[in-house]
């Protein structure tokens, strides 16, 4: 059996569409999630810093700018693992059947 007709069965699959838009559907969502904060922060702290310097709390040390870092940093941190966990679990199973189905 060769490479390219098992390539066309593959691209032939229904389920291999479905694949292809279901990932490339949530991947653009976190990858939303992930950058529009993120950018918004970074627009504020070039043309608001202020805002993110002033204290939490009267006598603080602490910014505002410094939690609001911190869950930027973390929220990457877990979209990175939604998408591991879903990558490993829906999408693999997905591409295992393709797989199987286009072997035959």
């Amino acid at each position: 059996m060769s490479k390219d007709s098992i390539q066309a069965r593959i691209r032939a699959n229904p389920k291999f569409a479905e694949m292809v838009g279901k990932r490339t559907r949530f991947a653009i969502i976190l990858s939303l999630v992930v950058l529009v904060p993120y950018y918004t922060f970074m627009m504020i702290t070039a043309f608001n810093p202020a805002f993110l310097a002033q204290p939490i709390s009267d006598g603080s040390v602490i910014t505002i700018g410094w939690p609001i870092g911190v869950v930027l940093v973390v929220g990457s941190w877990l979209t990175t693992g939604i998408y591991i966990r879903r990558a490993n679990g829906e999408f693999d199973t997905l591409n295992g059947q393709i797989l199987k189905e286009s072997a035959k």
